[in-house]
């Protein structure tokens, strides 16, 4: 990258405070700026770095006031986190975009892909995959029978879609995902093993979702698991059968959530999280990291901790009494003996 600083605030919208003509080639944390750098400050702890960064410019908040001298260029906007990740992903696109489709690849004769969608070498396409524009779809991937991707998706190198899934426009799915591999669906029988159920269904993912490196998305006994609008998933997560999540949810990495259960809109899981099946978690509710789900979460809003689900100022209060356990039980014995001695 190459862009004066003038260039980089005409991009953000914001206003210059010193030399807009400088140029600038990389992007460094303010901690660790070097000429010719651009960083960013919206966090306060951080706030002393600006009076001593080495960098060429910085981007700050409009607001932000200065209490001492600077020897840096400035860019005031608005928000300076959100200019930032706006000019991060300007940079990603830049020289991203690869044209045609590499050789040696499968594309089935009744696959259509859009011209001005990449291809991977080692990719296999399948028959009747409707493949959108300015998709690219790395090294590796697997794309099954009847596969619908629209456009301005992303599959990274290895990830697998199995029949008849649906991505929907604008989403990207990281190296290793699985989508569509079979639910846990097992049926005991009078020998006492277990018979397999058939998994007829299948995944559909609605727009602008994203998907970590190595998730799995199991795909539907009947009908789909459904991944709405604007989630992102985590690395690692992995999503049962017939499950649905609702629009603009955030799970972190290592969450299970067993079959048929629902995750409503705007909620925010923590890691590690276990969600039982047959579930249904009301809309914008937080659930902490390694905290258990047993039953529904029928309150919206609610904030939950713990192996088994407590609500989180519960547990907390909770908390204080289990980590003297051994001092209560110590005080219990002492109390005894002095009755004993009564």
């Amino acid at each position: 990258m190459k862009f004066t600083v003038g260039q980089i605030a005409k991009m953000l919208q914001g206003d210059v405070v010193g030399d807009s003509n400088i140029v600038l080639n990389k992007l460094t944390k303010i901690e660790e700026g070097s000429e010719h750098s651009l960083a960013f400050l919206s966090n306060p702890k951080y706030n002393e770095y600006l009076y001593k960064t080495k960098a060429s410019a910085v981007i700050i908040n409009q607001d932000f006031i200065l209490d001492k001298n600077i020897t840096t260029t400035l860019i005031r906007v608005k928000d300076a986190y959100a200019s930032f990740a706006e000019l991060l992903r300007f940079i990603e696109n830049i020289g991203k975009k690869k044209p045609g489709i590499e050789q040696p690849c499968f594309i089935h004769e009744t696959a259509k892909v859009d011209k001005d969608s990449y291809v991977g070498a080692f990719t296999y396409v399948g028959e009747n995959v409707q493949i959108g524009k300015n998709v690219s779809i790395y090294a590796q991937c697997y794309i099954g029978d009847n596969v619908k991707i629209g456009d301005n998706c992303v599959l990274y190198a290895g990830a697998k879609l199995y029949h008849n899934c649906i991505i929907e426009k604008n989403s990207i799915i990281h190296a290793g995902a699985i989508i569509g591999s079979d639910g846990f669906g097992f049926a005991p029988s009078s020998k006492n093993e277990y018979d397999k159920i058939p998994q007829l269904g299948n995944v559909h993912i609605k727009e602008s979702v994203e998907i970590g490196a190595n998730t799995c998305i199991d795909r539907a006994t009947m009908g789909s698991t459904v991944i709405n609008k604007g989630v992102k998933l985590d690395n690692l997560i992995q999503i049962a059968h017939n499950v649905e999540i609702g629009e603009n949810t955030v799970i972190a990495s290592q969450t299970a959530i067993a079959g048929s259960s629902k995750i409503g809109k705007n909620c925010m899981i923590g890691g590690q999280v276990a969600i039982s099946g047959h579930l249904t978690v009301a809309d914008n509710v937080k659930i902490a990291g390694k905290t258990g789900i047993a039953k529904d979460v029928k309150k919206k809003g609610k904030i939950l901790q713990g192996p088994l689900a407590f609500d989180l100022k519960d547990f907390q209060r909770s908390y204080i009494y289990f980590r003297q356990l051994p001092k209560l039980a110590k005080r219990i014995d002492e109390l005894e003996k002095q009755l004993i001695k009564k």
